[in-house]
């Protein structure tokens, strides 16, 4: 079987979706990918997938540049005549699903997340439902990681609920990310990983961060990912006062994990928090959003404590929670959320469950 997935980028595609591409292809199916180049395209190369160079903007809405991505999707499975095409993300979901519908190819749509065109009552939000509308029309299956997106599809009536399966995200690698010991060195260290940007609630973090080094000063928070531009002078100003710990983006994560006590993630939205899931399965407690897409990944009050999206009171009450436990709470914590990382999120059960929607009539 031919095989064509479109991605708008490699990182989340080597890091999230290597096994079930390694499995497509080890079943004997030709994988072509098609999403523009980036750091982890070679490594995909080497898995035995074949790339073809997709250029798109993540971000922009123009619609010029988006014809050529349609254009683009139209003119590549006219040539290639895919028998599956499986998407991520939202412009490959939209445009591929519209081209797919078209081309009458058989697609699987995944929604890895709502992004910000849903999060107001806007124009913009009016027209995408109108492109996923006509998208996921004939699609075959939407796979959702988390029940408030699949309720905010069928809210908007974009779609029939017996095309929708919602899966644990992408789950996590327990042979990858392997429980590591709590740490017992000083200070007590707390880790973001992902984009600073406004909609992961860093600016609540920021703050929480300012009040807590305030009342124990023997603490650390270190940030991982790329910046946003208009942050800049921000982080600078932050690492000036020693608030906090800025990284940048790193290809490999696990040693920032093995040294933080608690993983700290304030996001306003997720489709399923990779971060969330990866840090738990390592053994460190959570704190997170009370949100779908990250409250799943906690047993509150026993692998990590639960926070309110865009509130710096309650994100800085959890810390400090969190600050008044014992040591030995605190390492039971990390082992509680290793415990429900291999009993509700093992990625192996994702792929296993994706390959019987593939091989579905």
């Amino acid at each position: 079987m031919r095989v064509l997935v479109l991605a708008n980028d490699s990182v989340g595609l080597y890091k999230f979706r290597r096994e079930l591409l390694q499995e497509l292809i080890d079943q004997g199916n030709e994988i072509f990918i098609s999403l523009p180049d980036g750091l982890f395209v070679e490594s995909l190369k080497k898995c035995g997938c074949k790339f073809i160079l997709t250029p798109i903007d993540r971000r922009g809405i123009s619609p010029k540049t988006d014809l050529k991505i349609m254009l683009c999707y139209y003119k590549m499975m006219k040539r290639m005549k895919p028998d599956l095409v499986i998407s991520y993300t939202i412009k490959p979901n939209v445009y591929g699903g519209i081209v797919c519908r078209f081309l009458k190819r058989t697609y699987i749509m995944n929604i890895t997340g709502l992004g910000s065109a849903f999060q107001k009552d806007t124009f913009l939000k009016k027209f995408v439902i109108r492109l996923y509308k006509a998208a996921t029309k004939k699609v075959k299956m939407i796979l959702f990681e988390n029940t408030d997106n699949l309720q905010t599809f069928l809210d908007n009536r974009i779609m029939k609920r017996n095309k929708a399966y919602v899966m644990p995200g992408a789950g996590v690698n327990l042979n990858d990310y392997l429980f590591s010991e709590y740490p017992k060195e000083k200070p007590v260290r707390f880790l973001f990983m992902g984009r600073i940007m406004k909609e992961k609630g860093v600016d609540e973090l920021f703050e929480a961060a300012k009040r807590i080094k305030k009342e124990f000063p023997d603490t650390a928070f270190d940030f991982v990912g790329y910046m946003e531009n208009d942050y800049r002078n921000t982080i600078e100003s932050l690492v000036a006062q020693d608030v906090i710990y800025y990284h940048g983006f790193q290809e490999d994560v696990k040693s920032f994990i093995n040294r933080c006590h608690c993983f700290i993630l304030p996001s306003w939205h997720e489709g399923m928090s990779n971060a969330n899931l990866e840090c738990a399965a390592m053994g460190r407690p959570l704190i997170t959003s009370n949100i779908c897409g990250c409250k799943e990944a906690v047993i509150e009050n026993k692998s990590g404590f639960l926070c309110e999206p865009k509130d710096v009171d309650s994100l800085y009450l959890a810390i400090k929670k969190f600050l008044l436990l014992s040591e030995q709470k605190r390492k039971e914590m990390g082992i509680a959320s290793r415990n429900h990382m291999e009993k509700m999120f093992d990625r192996r059960k994702v792929v296993e469950k994706t390959m019987e929607i593939i091989e579905q009539n």
